[in-house]
């Protein structure tokens, strides 16, 4: 890459590689996630680098040799921080994920307002601007990820080191009566000030934040007007847009093409008779209103029973924090739920629930979307939730229904052509599925070929190409992919 020129830098908790051990030795592995999959092909040979932990609590192990090999495979360089297993608990387990997650969710009720935790978070987030100090140059765009690390702007102001630099939370951002209850409310605000840019996924949630400004700092006010508004308050002045995540729709629709992904999606209705399929997909977390699906399904099937036999519910849940015991509460109860249902309606050769509690291949993945006739996405609430887009990405025969909870950061670009329903009731739910099970094969092509227009069009390199025009006046093909040594994957 040419001295002096721009690259982008985007810093985020986890590296798209993971350690892990296996048999007593240390592999890596390609990490999941709508982050990684949004990020990967915007690095991809342009000269770009991407700062995060490994996934490894032991400081004294060689983590950049180990990821030489899929840094050179990703075209992108790989850095990582460092981090010790109690800054691991202190900061991941404890801020981020038992204060920041639950109270940025609407669920404060799960917070744990521990003062150590606020220590660790800022430790490690100086830690982090250590090495986003060392690893940039000044012309660079350093792009912050989400909420573990909205201190770098702060520290590295502190250390003296100047760097444009943007910050993009992929959680909702809650209203003021909620981040009140925050103890160290001020201090965050003050952090997410020292931003150039600060980006949230809907309108609502820039208006959440200006919100939480006007209380905490009577004196600020907002210039402008559209997704991006320029903020005053004190001595600074910064700027504040709403930037929807999206999926690369090309990547998913052209796989669920694919001859093989054609056969397994076939034949999974052909498991199941060719019975109507409502799926869900998430990761186990309790934001993702598992259980109240798996209750409506049940309130569906009582309501209903005209459905009896013609429909099944496939819920896959990817594994998630297992070793929580919050998590494991939530897996047992869901268990418990699925046993309940199928107890209840089972009939010989038909069981209403199918439970997958396991990671898919991105091909079994697509295979499910392509298969199902209706999306079932109802979190109760969520930054933007990329399944419903992968979903209406993958329905190449646009037959689909994709029923979305009013609480998905989604609902704000879908919702004229989603069955938008209330994720707490069930009733409701029940209802929309029932509804959607009926609709005509015209009536869900016209909603279904809408879906996937806007999908196509907002997509993720529209994503980046708006924050760094807002950011930095650039687009992405202000960064080019430079001459890179390619390696086939293993």
């Amino acid at each position: 890459m040419e001295s002096g020129m721009q690259k982008l830098v985007v810093v985020s908790n986890r590296l798209p590689a993971a350690l892990k051990k296996d048999n007593g030795q240390w592999t890596v592995k390609a990490g999941s996630g709508g982050l990684i999959t949004a990020m990967a092909p915007v690095l991809k040979n342009r000269g770009g680098v991407w700062i995060g932990w490994s996934g490894a609590a032991d400081p004294a192990m060689d983590v950049d040799g180990l990821l030489a090999d899929f840094s050179n495979e990703a075209g992108y360089e790989l850095c990582t921080v460092p981090l010790t297993q109690d800054d691991v608990d202190g900061y991941y387990y404890g801020f981020s994920n038992e204060i920041i997650w639950p109270l940025f969710h609407d669920l404060q009720t799960r917070c744990r307002f521990y003062p150590e935790y606020w220590r660790a978070y800022l430790d490690v987030n100086f830690k982090f601007a250590e090495v986003v100090a060392r690893k940039s140059d000044q012309d660079d765009y350093i792009w912050i990820q989400d909420y573990h690390l909205m201190h770098q702007a702060f520290f590295l102001k502190s250390m003296g080191v100047k760097r444009n630099i943007g910050f993009f939370l992929h959680i909702p951002f809650p209203p003021p009566d909620i981040f009140m209850k925050l103890p160290w409310r001020r201090k965050v605000l003050q952090a997410l000030i020292d931003y150039d840019l600060v980006g949230f996924q809907t309108i609502q949630d820039r208006k959440n934040f200006v919100g939480c400004l006007q209380r905490i700092m009577p004196e600020t006010r907002v210039d402008g007007c559209g997704s991006v508004v320029t903020v005053h308050t004190g001595n600074r002045h910064f700027r504040v847009g709403a930037f929807p995540i999206s999926i690369d729709y090309n990547q998913f629709s052209d796989l669920a093409k694919q001859p093989n992904v054609v056969r397994k999606a076939f034949e999974l209705k052909e498991a199941l008779r060719h019975r109507k399929i409502i799926l869900g997909v998430d990761r186990l977390d309790y934001t993702k209103g598992i259980p109240e699906r798996i209750r409506s399904i049940q309130n569906l099937l009582r309501r209903y029973p005209d459905l009896k036999g013609r429909m099944n519910f496939v819920q896959i849940a990817v594994p998630s924090r297992e070793e929580v015991d919050e998590y494991k509460d939530l897996r047992t109860e869901i268990e418990q739920l699925v046993g309940r249902v199928n107890g209840e309606f089972s009939m010989p050769g038909w069981v209403p629930v199918h439970y997958h509690y396991r990671s898919l291949s991105h091909e079994d993945l697509v295979a499910y979307y392509a298969a199902a006739d209706i999306g079932l996405v109802t979190p109760l609430r969520d930054g933007m939730n990329l399944v419903a887009k992968e979903y209406c990405a993958c329905n190449n025969s646009e037959d689909g229904v994709l029923v979305l909870s009013e609480f998905a950061g989604a609902a704000a670009q879908l919702q004229e052509h989603a069955y938008l329903v209330n994720p707490y009731d069930m009733d409701g739910v029940a209802k929309g599925l029932h509804r959607a099970f009926h609709w005509s094969k015209e009536v869900r092509s016209h909603h279904m070929v809408h879906l996937r227009e806007q999908v196509r069009k907002n997509n993720i390199f529209w994503w980046v190409d708006s924050f760094l025009q807002a950011g930095i006046a650039k687009t992405l093909g202000d960064f080019p992919e430079i001459d890179t040594v390619h390696f086939e994957q293993v």
